[in-house]
């Protein structure tokens, strides 16, 4: 009966009208988000043969991240929460009309490679400036949509929803590419956030918590948000393990040039396997939603990020396609042990009036590492080649789990 209870109480969010709202539009914006970063990396492959290009691709979308990060968690904390989020949504729309029409057949075939390769570097970092706000905000937010004896379950529920978007995201873009071509894609991912604009409309405006801050400077309040960060030892020593584990182990940018080159597989066989990861993910933070952990949750973070690195080398081995798929969903799962823990220190150790700066300090360590991550990987992949570059990171992300373990030792023996 109890185990019965904790599972009614793990849903308990969804009897909130506009978090129900709010997860429906974050399911299908994080699709259209994943889409484009799948179609993108496909069609610049496409054109160019190089892993280095996608690499790019992820510096364009980090430097406006990291660089506005702290600033844009100032205005978060200031702002309406919602209309924030609605006018950053809005503008994404926008860059993808840029991105139909510079793939359009019209456009397209009259600009050489290099000015399609340099137009997709522009439209991305566009996309990486509203990133720098819209991605704390929806972390932000959600401590305004539910009482705070949920949070943690609301936590949960947000990642989930994240990671079923981002395998949909993933592995339709491969399907529609196959079918419809890439400029369609981009046609129906217009469709997609165009969807999730009407549903963030239906939440109400979220007013402003930061009230004595309102006489201080921008510099001021953003360097509170930093120096709480620093001088919380768990939640610095969780984004630290995440920034270098994502930093040197993710292989996303890779994932093209292993379908096409290593294990010859076609667009759909590429959506499935840059949607592995995720769906090994979802699967787990499911299960732990249902099944969470009750004890040693910092000690079970430092052995999932260990068996991601190694899993990484195996697929960095790997020259068969579903053992190379096996891998990455492996790691997936070990990865969103870490998604749960790190996401639910997050809401759980941060002050309402600070959620934003919060939030944009943790998005600066966490999604730009993701960006800065796929150039480290386009640029290893062209010094060492593809499948040293994924062993490299893979090694690398063991040793930074070995330094943490010793270093941190808070964060190891952190439960919740």
């Amino acid at each position: 009966m109890a185990g019965s209870v904790s599972r009614l109480e793990s849903l308990a969010p969804l009897k909130e009208k506009e978090f129900r709202q709010y997860i429906s539009f974050r399911i299908i914006y994080i699709m259209a988000l994943r889409m484009v970063a799948t179609v993108v990396g496909y069609k610049l492959f496409q054109l160019t043969k190089s892993s280095f290009a996608i690499g790019m691709v992820g510096l364009a979308e980090f430097l406006p991240v990291f660089s506005l990060a702290l600033y844009a968690g100032h205005v978060i904390d200031k702002s309406d929460k919602r209309t924030l989020l609605l006018r950053g949504v809005i503008g994404y729309a926008i860059c993808v009309v840029g991105l139909v029409v510079i793939t359009s057949a019209a456009v397209s075939s009259r600009l050489s490679v290099k000015h399609l390769e340099w137009l997709f570097y522009f439209i991305i970092f566009l996309t990486g400036l509203l990133r720098a706000f819209t991605g704390p905000t929806t972390h932000a937010i959600i401590a305004q949509l539910v009482p705070r004896n949920m949070l943690p379950f609301a936590a949960n529920i947000s990642s989930s929803s994240w990671l079923i978007a981002s395998i949909l995201g993933h592995a339709t873009a491969g399907f529609f590419i196959a079918w419809f071509g890439v400029n369609t894609t981009l046609c129906i991912i217009l469709g997609y956030v165009i969807i999730s604009i009407f549903l963030l409309s239906g939440v109400k405006p979220k007013p402003a918590l930061l009230k004595a801050a309102a006489g201080r400077g921008t510099w001021e309040s953003v360097k509170e948000g930093l120096v709480y960060v620093f001088k919380n030892k768990i939640l610095l020593g969780a984004i630290s393990l995440d920034l270098f584990a994502v930093l040197f182990g993710g292989a996303q940018a890779l994932i093209p040039e292993f379908a096409d080159k290593i294990l010859k597989v076609g667009p759909i066989g590429f959506g499935w396997l840059n949607a592995a990861i995720d769906i090994g993910s979802v699967i787990m933070i499911i299960t732990l939603t249902f099944f969470p952990m009750k004890q040693k949750q910092g000690h079970k973070l430092m052995f999932a990020v260990a068996g991601f690195g190694a899993l990484i080398i195996l697929f960095g081995v790997s020259q068969i396609y579903w053992i190379s798929f096996i891998a990455l969903l492996f790691a997936g799962m070990l990865d969103g042990i870490s998604v749960l823990v790190r996401g639910t220190i997050l809401q759980l150790t941060t002050p309402d009036e600070m959620r934003g700066r919060v939030s944009s300090v943790n998005s600066m360590f966490i999604n730009s590492s993701n960006e800065l991550g796929m150039f480290e990987s386009g640029f290893t992949s062209r010094i060492m080649g593809a499948a040293p570059a994924v062993i490299f990171g893979g090694s690398m992300t063991l040793i930074v789990v070995v330094i943490t373990w010793l270093k941190a030792p808070r964060l190891r023996k952190f439960e919740y």
